[in-house]
């Protein structure tokens, strides 16, 4: 979701170890197994004892303080495994997604470009307002921005327009094709008013200013209510639907973002309230606490909105408060159908392929089960992820989910590690182990593994701003906590281009996506080089090979600094390239069983095992600023088969045999793979 401060901090995530009240039918009984180390080596333990983690912050440093703390006894973790099964189709471990803002992405149509009407509030933004150049220097300033006020954040760049549309997305499948990702997830493509479309106007048509005919489509849609009878088929829709056709054809599958908890003020249900008060037929669908008087001078519409954005009003609920009210209910079906089987002849292969889920821990969870299991009805293959930032399983167990945006699971402990260089390797790969094995099996492969996303500094600025002051969130590593992402609240944060050396932890980290548990997820532009702060930096106009950038010369608070040139980076494009192609060679990769094998807390190194039937490799990772002398975990008479690095594609480590195994020389912030089976394990 759009957030304007600190969304994620209040987040709230399920109970963990928490017994399923409601499961049902063919019950299996899981222990969560406990890992410990023994030496550099790590082994599985019977699941008696189990521990919690707590990690603070020292006054004086930036690492964190690690600590333990033993819990009365180990969770007994009961799951309807049959159950689990049928909410996670098959083809999502092996995918690859690639997240696409839309009106950032590419302007594939200049003539639909978005106009001074089309804004959230026209009448206060300044009628010089006009589309921002795609390839201008994202810090300055138009006319119309230094006409609206003198602040960045605060006059004019929310109220941008650069004209990304869905043309732009089909133009560039053969990109997406070539980098080797294999699904994408669209942030919210329904019309709404603001940029990020968070705010809907209505979920029924797809952004007429995304389409070929704006002004048409806004016609057809002009006398359309609840009921799907008055609905129309705009230019906009149709040329989604033949995006979904394209990325079909290309074996790319497309999942959208569907917003159940709120909409904009000018979606047709809450416009009606706005017209009609409290005669509105839609005055049920929303929180209102009182009318407007029209015998008054103010205005005493009030409503609930969602954390307090009147932007934003929210939907009811059921009276019991378990469900959404019947009327948005029947309504968010009825879109469901709509999008997963546009012709309605039961063949959902025209549709999408699933839905990334927006605040799904504020909609009610048996909403979420009756949803979920329509989708399933329409398309037993569909997939769909929820927004949940802390622990979530009964979430997804109770709500019927295939998998969550795996924050807590990965992003959180990959910037503590990888990024921040504070989390130890050896509590790295523990807390990956405990947080995964919390799931049932079959969804810790569905698990989707990001980064960063429009929700969160790029990871590139993430990278460049490591070890900025000590943690505000210890727990997390201040991943995403507002008050560090950016330079908005942040006066110390960085908005420069990283470096060679912080480019090469940039590789780890992709390396480190494509080779664990879970679907790993690019964010548009990660692979070619962008970097920029939390919303609205990270929201950036893609870089292509084929336009010519401005330098970044100006400072969004008017500090001093050098100019950092713009453009595609074709190396880092050609390394994300590989590293997908290697996850998808190895089906170990994607589909096998995950085994941690030696770490050095001091030199910053771990590795870790994949391994399916009879094939395996070794993922080796140096994250320390100095050489690491590697004994790898093999017995074999011939040298161990690298099959990749994270240097040169050309780059091949230095190995040698030494009193019977085999030592690799792994560079300063380098990663290897190697093919076990080959090497004669």
């Amino acid at each position: 979701m759009s957030k304007p401060f600190n969304l994620t901090s209040r987040l709230a995530g399920s109970t963990y170890g928490k017994l399923l009240k409601d499961a049902a039918v063919a019950i299996t009984w899981v222990a969560l197994p406990l890992v410990v180390m023994s030496g550099c080596q790590f082994e599985e333990v019977s699941p008696t004892p189990v521990t919690a983690v707590e990690m603070q912050a020292s006054p004086d440093t930036l690492d964190p303080v690690l600590t333990t703390a033993a819990l009365p006894a180990s969770p007994i973790r009961v799951f309807d495994e049959a159950a689990v099964d049928k909410t996670i189709p098959d083809w999502v471990a092996e995918a690859v997604f690639y997240q696409i803002f839309p009106e950032r992405f590419r302007n594939g149509d200049p003539s639909n470009d978005p106009t001074h009407a089309s804004l959230e509030d026209p009448d206060s933004t300044p009628t010089s307002w006009k589309i921002s150049p795609w390839t201008g220097d994202w810090y300055a300033r138009a006319e119309w921005e230094q006409q609206a006020g003198a602040n960045f954040y605060d006059h004019g760049v929310f109220n941008r327009r650069y004209g990304g549309d869905l043309q732009g997305i089909l133009d560039k499948l053969d990109y997406l094709h070539d980098l080797g990702i294999n699904t994408i997830y669209l942030n919210p493509v329904f019309y709404g008013k603001s940029l990020h479309k968070y705010d809907a106007a209505s979920m029924h048509h797809i952004d007429p200013y995304f389409g070929p005919d704006p002004a048409g489509d806004l016609e057809l849609m002009r006398d359309e209510s609840g009921d799907p009878a008055t609905w129309h088929w705009t230019t906009a829709d149709k040329l989604f639907l033949e995006l979904i056709e394209a990325a079909h054809k290309r074996n790319i599958r497309l999942i959208i973002d569907g917003v159940f908890n709120h909409t904009g003020r000018a979606f047709f249900a809450f416009a009606d309230i706005l017209e009609n008060q409290g005669e509105s037929q839609y005055q049920d669908w929303y929180l209102v606490q009182s009318f407007d008087d029209p015998t008054t001078k103010q205005n005493e519409l009030k409503y609930k909105s969602w954390w307090g954005y009147e932007s934003l009003p929210e939907f009811a609920d059921s009276p019991s408060g378990d469900n959404l009210h019947r009327g948005p209910k029947q309504y968010v079906f009825d879109i469901t159908r709509r999008w997963m089987d546009p012709n309605h002849d039961g063949d959902p292969s025209d549709g999408v392929d699933g839905w990334r889920l927006d605040v799904a821990n504020e909609v009610p969870i048996d909403f979420w089960r009756d949803w979920n299991t329509l989708v399933r009805e329409l398309n037993p293959e569909a997939y769909t992820v929820g927004e949940f930032w802390n622990e979530a399983l009964d979430h997804l167990l109770k709500g019927r989910f295939s998998a969550t945006m795996n924050y807590h699971g990965f992003a959180y402990l990959v910037k503590g590690f990888l990024i921040d260089g504070t989390l130890a390797p050896g509590r790295f790969g523990q807390e990956l182990q405990s947080r995964r094995q919390s799931f049932p099996l079959a969804m810790q492969y569905a698990l989707q593994n990001l980064i960063d996303s429009h929700d969160t500094d790029r990871m590139a600025s993430m990278i460049v701003n490591a070890g900025n002051n000590r943690y505000h969130q210890p727990d997390r590593f201040d991943y995403d906590v507002s008050e560090k992402s950016g330079a908005r609240n942040n006066k110390d944060y960085e908005v420069r281009r990283p470096n060679a050396r912080e480019r090469k932890i940039q590789r780890l980290v992709a390396l480190m996506q494509m080779t664990y548990v879970g679907a790993p997820m690019v964010y548009y532009g990660t692979e070619a080089g962008m970097w920029g702060g939390d919303d609205p930096c990270d929201r950036m106009p893609m870089v292509w090979s084929d336009l010519t950038y401005q330098d970044q010369a100006e400072d969004p608070l008017g500090r001093p600094r050098e100019a950092d040139s713009v453009g595609f980076d074709p190396t880092l494009f050609d390394y994300y390239r590989r590293v997908i192609q290697l996850r998808k060679d190895n089906s170990a990769l994607s589909r096998g069983k995950f085994e941690l094998v030696d770490h050095d807390d001091e030199s910053k190194f771990i590795s870790f095992r994949r391994q399916r039937n009879r094939a395996a490799v070794l993922v080796a990772i140096n994250r320390g600023e100095h050489e690491f002398e590697y004994t790898l975990p093999l017995e074999s008479s011939e040298a161990p088969r690298q099959i990749f690095s994270t240097e040169d594609a050309s780059t091949t480590f230095d190995i040698r045999k030494e009193s019977e195994r085999w030592v690799v020389t792994m560079p300063p912030l380098s990663a290897a793979v190697f093919d076990e089976q080959a090497s004669g394990k």
